[in-house]
């Protein structure tokens, strides 16, 4: 997961006056009354508390790094030379989700979409000695990079690996009744198509109180970009992203909040 970097907002911001300004004044009225409408869509900085990378590097390195546990900061450098490392979990994010594992205190968890481990591992290490994690994902290679420093930490006999797509091990896992409402936890990473198919199957197999939260919900931003400026390969997933905020915004049986850590996250509490 990743912040949206500050010189997309500042150069959106500069572009403006700069049209505003020097360019308007020479163009005819209606052409320049359609710009000026357009150009109050366009997304100036933030007024939030992480208007700079220089904030959220002090929010690392005063909050999160010194109470990082070790095999997890071991985890996350092993992840750092993967051509793919921005798909980790971001240590802040990771940082929240074991404050509510601790909420809730879960003991079952399940986790979509696993890559190098990180989250896994941070949920390994944060539920009871007798916890158990369903993690799935279609590439174990890229678990199996993290596997040593999990089997270091000693928590890997919590963790039951699926190699397998996610929707296929949702639906047996609900052919048994047993199984509807006895995970406390779960942590969604994966193929962004299937979001709503995955939070249709969690709402079953959590308990009511049982938390879910979804990965990458912001997409770097661009769910509140004008659709011109987002890059070709992103527009998929930004309408993906905004299709499924729109969608458990207005699901009755959650409770819902969405954290701007990371690239997004949304925390979902079941309500019945």
């Amino acid at each position: 997961m990743q912040l949206l970097p500050c010189w997309y907002v500042i150069s959106f911001s500069f572009l403006n006056d700069i049209i505003l300004k020097v360019i308007l004044p020479h163009l005819n009225r209606p052409l320049v009354e359609a710009m000026e409408q357009n150009a109050e869509k366009v997304p100036t900085a933030s007024k939030g508390l992480l208007q700079s990378e220089e904030l959220y590097q002090y929010i690392l390195d005063t909050s999160v790094y010194p109470r990082e546990p070790e095999f997890l900061k071991e985890l996350r450098h092993v992840t750092a030379s993967h051509p793919r490392a921005r798909m980790a979990t971001s240590p802040d994010a990771g940082q929240l989700m074991a404050m509510l594992l601790k909420l809730v205190n879960a003991k079952k968890t399940i986790e979509l979409g696993v890559f190098t481990g990180y989250s896994l591992l941070l949920t390994a290490l944060t539920i009871p000695e007798d916890g158990k994690i369903t993690a799935i994902d279609v590439n174990r290679e890229t678990f199996e990079i993290g596997l040593p420093v999990i089997k270091k930490a000693g928590v890997a006999d919590k963790i039951d690996f699926i190699e397998s797509e996610a929707l296929p091990v949702l639906d047996q896992l609900l052919q048994n009744h047993e199984n509807e409402g006895s995970f406390d936890f779960a942590f969604v990473d994966a193929d962004k198509i299937n979001y709503w198919n995955y939070h249709e199957r969690l709402m079953k197999l959590l308990k009511v109180g049982g938390l879910v939260v979804y990965d990458n919900t912001l997409r770097r931003g661009s769910v509140v970009m004008p659709e011109a400026l987002v890059p070709e390969q992103r527009k998929q997933d930004r309408e993906l992203a905004i299709e499924f905020n729109k969608l458990i915004a207005a699901d009755p049986r959650i409770q819902i909040s969405h954290a701007s850590l990371g690239d997004g996250i949304a925390i979902c509490r079941r309500l019945y």
